[in-house]
């Protein structure tokens, strides 16, 4: 009998890693440099290992992909609070990976639960975990609510374009350093074992649990930390003093490097960005500019809705975004020629295929339904109906995408740089769709505040010069 664990990427995997050494589970490549998604253990040798990233384990967990996982209770959680039923059994709290969810607003605000409560206005929630939000809100008996789902960055939102962020943090640390003010704890999390209800019912897992009863890690003491207070104002101020204010949206990550060179080559300056403090709203040295940083998976959305005017992201979700919303106001301003990827699709080198079309009649032949595991989940679903993939089914991934295949999914839409990491993990490019560099977007605008479309124009005018010199 063949079993099958899916262990954390990112925030738990060195507190993992030291577990399963404890455990003597004798893995290797498991810790920080890891650069492969399979991993072997020397004491279960049958045993299938597979590195996801946290936020997909419980839902792999849950559908019968794997019998075992380790994730934080809050995704885990945030997975039951929309599907109660699912089949996921909690085994043990790991004592690690400890952390809480809060419901915050921006200081400036001075909201407290009762007049949330008695709102007549939206309240519009800004968070990574939608669900848990739905289930605070409906608890709260709020009378008009609204939950905006974002790749991250939450913090970021409350008060312009958001009243409240479900975020994770302490409410003496990370939230007093974005301005915020805790108002509820919604959960406290950890990392937990979980198994799959109908493998802990018909598969014999004593052995594999028999290694976790017996160890636990010690508990790090707290760290200490200083708390910066940020500036309480509110950068995109509402009525007429906003009528001519630019918001800009610029992203976070390693995307950052290249927005600073940039805005650099064009005369433009930017101060505390990169932040050291996690500040993330930055000052642009322009007249009537305000800038905040966000996740640019969330950017083509936040201009659509009308929350930025300007922003900068890359060409894949902007071609991502309008393939769910074709009429969506986003327009391209200027492409910045930066941070060059190729979106490709890959299957695995054992896949009898070199093109789209031969697995188009893979599946013709073999009548399977085919599944496409992307984080690119509109790109994805377009590029498998128009191929005319079969009965397809759209996997979405948080990261950590080469490592479904095979088992997991049959195609991956992924973006790659050289295509290295792709073939390291025993896969192929069968198909590219296009390539993909940091644009700046803003709104079709018909009725912009003259002043604001002079200050738009002219740093539409710095970037497209600066996108244009030579290296």
């Amino acid at each position: 009998m063949t079993l099958r664990i899916a262990l954390p990427k990112g925030r738990l995997l060195i507190e993992t890693a030291a577990l399963l050494e404890k455990a003597g589970w004798k893995l290797a490549g498991y810790d920080s440099a890891l650069r492969n998604y399979r991993l072997k253990s020397a004491r279960f040798p049958e045993l299938q290992i597979k590195v996801l990233h946290e936020k997909d384990i419980p839902i792999q967990v849950a559908i019968g992909n794997y019998d075992l996982g380790i994730s934080g209770l809050d995704w885990i959680e945030e997975l039951a609070s929309k599907y109660a039923a699912e089949r996921i059994v909690r085994i043990k709290d790991l004592g690690y990976g400890k952390g809480s969810l809060y419901v915050a607003s921006s200081r400036i605000q001075k909201l407290t639960l009762q007049n949330l409560c008695q709102a007549e206005d939206t309240v519009r929630i800004a968070t990574e975990y939608p669900n848990i939000a739905e289930s605070f809100a409906l608890g709260m008996r709020l009378r008009r609510y609204c939950v905006f789902p974002v790749w991250g960055a939450a913090d970021a939102y409350p008060p312009e374009s958001a009243t409240l962020a479900l975020v994770s943090g302490s409410p003496d640390t990370a939230m007093v350093n974005h301005g915020l003010v805790p108002l509820s704890c919604v959960l406290n999390y950890s990392a937990y074992l979980i198994a799959n209800r109908r493998s802990w019912e018909r598969k014999d897992l004593s052995e594999l649990l028999h290694t976790f009863e017996m160890v636990a890690l010690e508990e790090k003491p707290a760290e200490k930390s200083t708390v910066k207070f940020s500036e309480n104002i509110n950068l995109f101020p509402s009525g007429k003093a906003a009528e001519s204010i630019v918001r800009i949206a610029l992203p976070d990550g390693h995307a950052q490097k290249h927005t600073v060179a940039i805005f650099n080559k064009a005369g433009i300056q930017i101060e505390d960005y990169p932040s050291s403090s996690g500040n993330r709203r930055p000052k642009v040295k322009l007249e009537g500019v305000a800038a905040k940083v966000i996740r640019p998976q969330d950017m083509p959305l936040q201009v659509a809705n009308g929350n930025f005017d300007l922003a900068i992201t890359g060409y894949d979700w902007i071609t991502d975004h309008l393939a769910a919303f074709p009429a969506s106001p986003v327009r391209e301003l200027v492409d910045l020629k930066l941070s060059w990827v190729k979106i490709v699709a890959v299957v695995s080198n054992g896949v009898p295929a070199a093109s789209v079309y031969d697995v188009r009649k893979l599946i013709e032949k073999q009548d399977i339904n085919y599944r496409v595991a992307s984080e690119y989940t509109n790109l994805a679903d377009k590029y498998a109906r128009e191929n005319r993939l079969g009965m397809y089914r759209i996997v979405p991934t948080w990261g950590a995408t080469e490592a479904f295949l095979p088992e997991d999914a049959d195609m991956l839409i992924e973006n790659t740089e050289t295509g290295g990491t792709i073939a390291r993990h025993n896969l192929k490019i069968i198909d590219t769709l296009f390539e993909s560099t940091a644009r700046l977007i803003g709104r079709k605008e018909t009725n912009t505040d003259p002043l604001k479309q002079k200050r738009i124009d002219n740093i539409v005018r710095l970037l497209s010069t600066a996108a244009n010199l030579p290296k």
